[in-house]
């Protein structure tokens, strides 16, 4: 037999198991906040630029597509040779970097839009002052380089990464993380309250036994203590399942 649940019975699961999904809330943004703030070490990052161009162009010469296309192509090419050994290992020692080249390959991005000769060159460090010098000094590097490696002199620097006067970190972003915890501890606690809601087979009211056996309440057998007897009759009250004495004493159910 299909069983189905309608939006009353979650909501009463919701709402039975609130404190559950609440704690998973809340420890969730907690330890988000304390790994945020705490256990990450914020990265900086600073971008280089420079411009894909013919040094030398002949003022009253004719715009030339295929120059434009040619350079574009080369944008790839360049890109392998700034993040290759021969270009880092220069600026490890230039830097004095205790970095190896694999590891200093993994800080820094190069990256172009589609179609266009600007290429970034973007590198990411634990020190902004280091970020910035590493930038500058691989563009530097790789222009001085680029004739001798490819017999081609067209790199111009286009802007310098530059150090701010209070450079914010690029990561972590703990208002992110916090955000991401609020709804992973969310989704775990409700999905946690719905598995406790299945695995709860125990029966409690005569709703339970009308659901789960099929079959008609007949009777309630209520618990009454002796200070009801000595204090004189007990009546009953079906809305809330119990039996209340005349005094308005509520008396505990047992099914």
């Amino acid at each position: 037999m299909e069983e189905t649940i309608s939006l009353k019975e979650i909501f009463e699961v919701i709402k039975k198991r609130f404190w559950l999904i609440l704690v998973f809330v809340f420890g969730a943004a907690v330890i988000a906040a304390v790994i945020s703030y705490f256990v990450l070490t914020p990265t900086y990052e600073a971008k280089s630029q420079f411009i894909v161009n013919q040094s030398k162009q002949d003022q009253s010469a004719q715009y030339n597509i295929n120059d434009v296309r040619f350079n574009v192509e080369l944008i790839n090419t360049y890109n392998e040779i700034i993040r290759s050994p021969a270009i880092l290992e220069e600026v490890i020692e230039t830097l004095n970097l205790t970095n190896t080249p694999g590891s200093l390959e993994r800080k820094i991005a190069v990256s172009s839009a589609q179609n266009s000769q600007v290429v970034n060159v973007t590198v990411t460090d634990e020190s902004p002052v280091l970020a910035t010098e590493i930038a500058n000094t691989t563009v530097e590097i790789f222009q001085d380089k680029l004739p001798g490696l490819m017999n081609v002199d067209n790199v111009r620097v286009l802007s310098e990464a530059k150090l701010s006067a209070n450079p914010t970190p690029v990561a972590p972003k703990p208002t992110l993380n916090i955000a991401i915890a609020l709804v992973l501890g969310g989704m775990i606690g409700v999905g946690l309250a719905f598995l406790l809601e299945y695995l709860d087979t125990t029966i409690t009211t005569e709703e339970d036994i009308e659901k789960h056996l099929e079959l008609p309440i007949l009777g309630v057998i209520s618990h009454i203590e002796d200070k009801d007897i000595r204090e004189g009759h007990v009546a009953f009250d079906p809305t809330r399942g119990r039996r209340r004495g005349f005094d308005g004493t509520a008396q505990e159910k047992t099914s």
